[in-house]
Protein backbone atom coordinates (compact mmCIF):
# COMPACT_ATOMS: atom_id res chain seq x y z
CA UNK A 1 0.00 0.00 0.00
CA UNK A 2 1.30 3.67 -0.85
CA UNK A 3 2.84 5.77 1.61
CA UNK A 4 1.72 9.05 2.58
CA UNK A 5 3.59 12.04 0.63
CA UNK A 6 5.99 12.99 3.29
CA UNK A 7 5.46 16.98 2.33
CA UNK A 8 2.00 17.27 2.39
CA UNK A 9 0.14 15.10 5.33
CA UNK A 10 -3.77 15.82 4.77
CA UNK A 11 -6.00 18.08 5.56
CA UNK A 12 -7.07 18.17 9.43
CA UNK A 13 -10.60 18.60 7.76
CA UNK A 14 -10.35 16.34 5.73
CA UNK A 15 -9.18 13.90 8.11
CA UNK A 16 -12.17 14.89 10.60
CA UNK A 17 -14.72 14.25 8.20
CA UNK A 18 -13.67 11.17 6.62
CA UNK A 19 -14.55 8.32 8.95
CA UNK A 20 -18.69 9.82 7.76
CA UNK A 21 -17.41 8.04 3.97
CA UNK A 22 -19.64 4.95 3.78
CA UNK A 23 -16.89 2.66 4.58
CA UNK A 24 -15.94 0.79 1.17
CA UNK A 25 -17.51 3.62 -1.15
CA UNK A 26 -15.63 4.81 -3.88
CA UNK A 27 -14.02 8.36 -3.36
CA UNK A 28 -13.02 11.18 -5.25
CA UNK A 29 -10.35 13.18 -5.34
CA UNK A 30 -10.88 16.59 -7.47
CA UNK A 31 -7.76 18.38 -8.53
CA UNK A 32 -5.58 15.76 -6.20
CA UNK A 33 -2.43 17.21 -6.58
CA UNK A 34 0.04 15.34 -5.12
CA UNK A 35 -2.57 12.55 -4.02
CA UNK A 36 -2.47 13.37 -0.03
CA UNK A 37 -6.29 12.63 0.45
CA UNK A 38 -6.09 10.29 -2.37
CA UNK A 39 -3.51 8.40 0.01
CA UNK A 40 -5.48 8.80 2.96
CA UNK A 41 -8.95 7.00 1.35
CA UNK A 42 -7.08 4.60 0.04
CA UNK A 43 -5.44 3.48 3.21
CA UNK A 44 -8.83 3.65 5.11
CA UNK A 45 -9.82 1.05 2.31
CA UNK A 46 -11.63 3.57 -0.11
CA UNK A 47 -11.47 2.68 -4.17
CA UNK A 48 -10.14 6.30 -5.36
CA UNK A 49 -10.24 7.96 -8.54
CA UNK A 50 -7.86 10.81 -8.50
CA UNK A 51 -9.02 13.47 -11.29
CA UNK A 52 -6.42 16.50 -12.11
CA UNK A 53 -4.50 18.05 -15.06
CA UNK A 54 -1.59 16.85 -14.10
CA UNK A 55 -0.73 13.30 -12.50
CA UNK A 56 2.84 13.63 -11.99
CA UNK A 57 2.53 13.83 -8.03
CA UNK A 58 0.49 10.19 -7.84
CA UNK A 59 1.83 8.64 -10.74
CA UNK A 60 3.55 6.38 -7.92
CA UNK A 61 -0.45 4.65 -7.41
CA UNK A 62 -0.50 4.15 -11.07
CA UNK A 63 -1.41 0.57 -10.95
CA UNK A 64 -2.27 0.46 -7.32
CA UNK A 65 -5.58 -1.63 -6.32
CA UNK A 66 -8.50 0.20 -6.39
CA UNK A 67 -6.85 3.20 -7.80
CA UNK A 68 -8.29 4.64 -11.12
CA UNK A 69 -6.04 7.99 -12.17
CA UNK A 70 -7.98 10.25 -14.74
CA UNK A 71 -6.43 13.02 -16.27
CA UNK A 72 -8.65 16.17 -17.88
CA UNK A 73 -8.51 20.06 -17.34
CA UNK A 74 -11.52 21.13 -16.05
CA UNK A 75 -11.12 24.13 -17.01
CA UNK A 76 -10.44 23.93 -20.19
CA UNK A 77 -13.41 24.70 -23.05
CA UNK A 78 -11.90 21.97 -25.54
CA UNK A 79 -11.82 18.91 -22.87
CA UNK A 80 -15.63 18.44 -23.50
CA UNK A 81 -16.43 18.92 -19.56
CA UNK A 82 -19.96 20.18 -18.91
CA UNK A 83 -20.89 21.69 -15.66
CA UNK A 84 -23.36 18.92 -15.25
CA UNK A 85 -21.09 16.10 -15.76
CA UNK A 86 -17.20 15.10 -14.25
CA UNK A 87 -15.28 13.16 -16.93
CA UNK A 88 -15.67 9.92 -14.71
CA UNK A 89 -18.21 7.46 -14.50
CA UNK A 90 -20.81 6.94 -11.47
CA UNK A 91 -21.30 8.61 -8.54
CA UNK A 92 -19.08 8.67 -5.21
CA UNK A 93 -19.86 8.19 -1.71
CA UNK A 94 -17.25 11.02 -1.18
CA UNK A 95 -15.81 13.54 -2.97
CA UNK A 96 -13.21 15.68 -2.04
CA UNK A 97 -11.82 19.07 -2.94
CA UNK A 98 -9.29 20.86 -1.44
CA UNK A 99 -6.71 23.85 -2.65
CA UNK A 100 -8.78 24.26 -5.99
CA UNK A 101 -12.13 26.44 -6.87
CA UNK A 102 -13.75 26.41 -10.30
CA UNK A 103 -17.08 27.75 -10.08
CA UNK A 104 -18.98 26.31 -12.75
CA UNK A 105 -18.02 22.52 -11.62
CA UNK A 106 -20.23 22.68 -8.84
CA UNK A 107 -23.30 21.52 -10.30
CA UNK A 108 -21.06 18.74 -11.55
CA UNK A 109 -19.78 18.32 -7.86
CA UNK A 110 -23.10 17.52 -6.81
CA UNK A 111 -24.57 15.53 -8.80
CA UNK A 112 -21.69 13.17 -8.91
CA UNK A 113 -22.12 12.27 -5.24
CA UNK A 114 -24.82 9.31 -4.21
CA UNK A 115 -27.59 9.10 -2.02
CA UNK A 116 -25.46 9.67 1.30
CA UNK A 117 -22.60 10.70 -0.18
CA UNK A 118 -20.29 13.11 1.54
CA UNK A 119 -18.60 16.40 0.01
CA UNK A 120 -15.35 17.75 2.07
CA UNK A 121 -14.31 20.96 0.48
CA UNK A 122 -12.04 23.19 1.51
CA UNK A 123 -10.21 26.09 0.16
CA UNK A 124 -9.04 29.48 0.17
CA UNK A 125 -11.57 32.63 0.70
CA UNK A 126 -11.81 36.37 0.31
CA UNK A 127 -9.07 37.91 2.73
CA UNK A 128 -6.41 35.56 1.82
CA UNK A 129 -4.85 38.18 -0.62
CA UNK A 130 -3.04 39.84 2.41
CA UNK A 131 -1.27 36.08 2.92
CA UNK A 132 -0.20 35.78 -1.21
CA UNK A 133 -1.56 33.49 -3.88
CA UNK A 134 -4.22 32.68 -4.41
CA UNK A 135 -5.24 36.57 -4.44
CA UNK A 136 -7.39 37.01 -7.23
CA UNK A 137 -11.48 36.76 -6.81
CA UNK A 138 -11.46 33.90 -9.45
CA UNK A 139 -10.01 31.57 -6.86
CA UNK A 140 -11.23 32.99 -3.66
CA UNK A 141 -14.63 32.08 -2.40
CA UNK A 142 -16.66 34.34 -1.47
CA UNK A 143 -18.42 34.91 2.18
CA UNK A 144 -20.67 32.09 2.76
CA UNK A 145 -20.41 30.60 -1.40
CA UNK A 146 -19.68 27.02 -0.47
CA UNK A 147 -23.14 27.20 1.39
CA UNK A 148 -24.97 28.92 -1.61
CA UNK A 149 -23.38 26.12 -3.60
CA UNK A 150 -25.18 23.13 -1.84
CA UNK A 151 -28.25 24.94 -0.47
CA UNK A 152 -31.16 23.30 -0.86
CA UNK A 153 -29.29 19.81 -2.42
CA UNK A 154 -26.84 18.66 0.26
CA UNK A 155 -27.24 18.17 4.58
CA UNK A 156 -24.82 20.72 5.95
CA UNK A 157 -22.70 18.76 8.06
CA UNK A 158 -20.36 21.58 9.03
CA UNK A 159 -19.23 24.69 7.52
CA UNK A 160 -16.07 27.09 8.76
CA UNK A 161 -14.47 30.12 7.44
CA UNK A 162 -11.73 32.34 8.45
CA UNK A 163 -8.09 32.77 8.88
CA UNK A 164 -5.70 29.83 9.53
CA UNK A 165 -1.95 30.12 10.97
CA UNK A 166 -1.55 26.59 10.32
CA UNK A 167 0.08 24.80 8.29
CA UNK A 168 0.72 28.44 6.89
CA UNK A 169 -1.61 31.64 7.43
CA UNK A 170 -4.41 31.86 5.16
CA UNK A 171 -7.92 32.55 5.12
CA UNK A 172 -10.05 29.21 3.82
CA UNK A 173 -13.85 28.11 3.62
CA UNK A 174 -14.61 24.70 4.06
CA UNK A 175 -17.49 22.25 4.37
CA UNK A 176 -18.88 18.96 4.79
CA UNK A 177 -22.07 18.30 3.25
CA UNK A 178 -24.11 15.17 3.07
CA UNK A 179 -26.59 13.71 -0.15
CA UNK A 180 -30.21 13.26 0.57
CA UNK A 181 -32.02 13.63 4.17
CA UNK A 182 -30.84 10.94 6.43
CA UNK A 183 -28.81 12.25 9.37
CA UNK A 184 -25.29 11.02 9.49
CA UNK A 185 -23.97 9.30 12.71
CA UNK A 186 -21.62 11.39 14.62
Amino acid sequence: MPTPHPLSPPSPWVERFAPLVRAGGRVLDLACGGGRHLRLFHRLGHPVVGLDRDLGGVADLEDGANVTLVQADLESSDSGISSNCLPVDGTFAGIVVTNYLHRPLFPAILAALEPGGLLIYETFADGNARFGRPSSPDFLLRRGELLEAVHGRLQVVAFEQGELSVPKPAVVQRICAVAGDDPLPL
